[in-house]
C-alpha cells in the first residue's frame, strides 16, 4: 500500500474515531475549572449550568475553583489539558481582556483554547456600603473630582470584567481613583463592609443578595437597559455617565485541538442547558440574560472583545505589564 493511501486511510479512521468519541461523550466525570473564587458571578453561573449538564449527561460535572490573576491561573490549567472534553474552562470575558493587561500570559488566548459556548450576559452594578454618604453615581464622581485619588474602587482582579467596567467608568468621567484588585467579588464586598473599599462595579448575580439584604446600596447598572432584578436602579447613562456601558459574560472554553464534532456536541448541550425552563428561570432571577450562540458565533464574539478591549485600554493608557 502506498504511503499516500495509508495517510488518507489513517486520517479517515481518526476522523471516524473522533466522531464516535463525540457521540458517546461523556463516559466519565467532566472537570469544569472555574477561574474565579467561590461565590463570584462566574462561580454562581458555572455551578448552575454544571448541575444541569450533569443531569443531561448522566455523568458528574465537577466545578473546581482555580482563581487569581484575572482568571488566567484557571485558564492556564485548561490550556495544558488533553483536548478530549473532560477538562473545560468556565470564566468571564476576562479571558478576552487579559491579553491587553498582561504582557506575559502562560498561554496564547487564541491559539491555546477552543471557544465552545456563551452561557449568559449580565450587567455589573455600582455598589457602595449601605451607610455610605454616596447616594447616586454622580455623588461618587463629584467626590472623586473634589479629591483626586482619595476614593478606593475595588475590582475582582486585573483583567476581570469588573476591572474593565471600572476602566470604562474612569475614562468616561475623567476621575482619578485608587484601584484595588482582589481575587473575586466576595473579597471585594468583605472589604467594602469593613470600610476599606468605597465602591465596586460588582456582577449583579453576585451582588444581588447583598443589595436585597440591605448591606450595600446599588447606584447604577453598567448596561444600556435596566435589569429586571433591580428595576429601580438606573442605567449608567441615566445616572449621568455617558459612553461607559459594559457587560459581563460567562462562557465555556476547552483546550486547543478539540474535534469540531465534540465542540458542536458540547455547544448544543450547553445551549439546551441554559434554555431549560427551570435553569433559565434560576439564571434570570440572578440578573442574567441567557445566550444562544453557535460555537463559530461565540468565537467571533471572543475576537471582537479582544480587539475592543485592546483599543479601550490603549486609549486609557493602560499598558500590558
Amino acid at each position: 500500500m502506498k504511503a499516500g493511501l495509508k495517510g488518507v486511510i489513517a486520517a479517515a479512521l481518526a476522523a471516524a474515531s473522533l466522531g464516535a468519541q463525540a457521540q458517546g461523550y461523556p463516559v466519565k466525570a467532566v472537570t469544569m475549572i472555574v477561574a474565579f473564587t467561590p461565590g463570584s458571578a462566574v462561580d454562581i453561573v458555572g455551578r448552575i449550568v454544571a448541575d444541569k449538564l450533569s443531569q443531561m449527561w448522566g455523568q458528574p460535572v465537577v466545578p473546581e475553583n482555580r482563581s487569581g490573576a484575572g482568571g488566567s491561573i484557571g485558564s492556564a490549567v485548561v490550556a495544558r489539558a488533553a483536548p478530549d472534553g473532560y477538562t473545560l474552562l468556565v470564566t468571564s470575558n476576562a479571558h478576552a481582556i487579559n491579553p491587553a493587561i498582561y504582557a506575559k500570559l502562560p498561554y496564547d488566548t487564541l491559539k491555546d483554547f477552543t471557544d465552545i459556548a456563551l452561557f449568559v450576559e449580565q450587567p455589573n452594578v455600582m455598589i457602595v456600603n449601605a451607610d455610605s454618604r454616596y447616594r447616586t453615581l454622580m455623588d461618587v464622581v463629584t467626590a472623586a473630582k473634589a479629591k483626586p485619588g482619595s476614593l478606593n474602587l475595588g475590582h475582582a482582579g486585573i483583567g476581570s470584567g469588573t476591572h474593565l467596567s471600572t476602566e470604562r467608568f474612569i475614562a468616561a468621567t475623567g476621575i482619578q481613583v485608587a484601584e484595588i484588585p482582589f481575587k473575586g467579588t466576595p473579597e471585594v464586598v468583605a472589604a467594602m463592609l469593613s470600610g476599606n473599599v468605597d465602591g465596586y462595579w460588582a456582577p449583579i448575580s453576585a451582588a444581588l443578595s447583598f443589595v436585597k439584604g440591605g448591606k450595600v446600596r446599588a447606584l447604577a447598572v453598567s448596561t444600556g437597559k435596566r435589569n429586571p432584578t433591580m428595576p429601580e436602579v438606573p442605567t449608567i447613562a441615566e445616572a449621568g455617565v455617558k459612553n461607559a456601558e459594559s457587560a459581563l459574560w460567562v462562557a465555556l472554553w476547552g483546550p486547543a485541538g478539540m474535534s469540531p464534532e465534540l465542540v458542536n456536541k458540547i455547544n448544543a448541550d450547553a445551549r439546551k442547558a441554559v434554555s431549560d425552563s427551570a435553569t433559565k428561570a434560576k439564571l434570570e432571577s440572578l440578573g442574567n440574560t441567557t445566550a444562544d450562540l453557535s460555537a463559530p458565533e461565540f468565537a467571533r464574539l471572543v475576537r471582537e472583545e479582544l480587539e475592543t478591549t485592546r483599543r479601550l485600554l490603549q486609549a486609557a493608557g493602560v499598558k500590558p505589564q
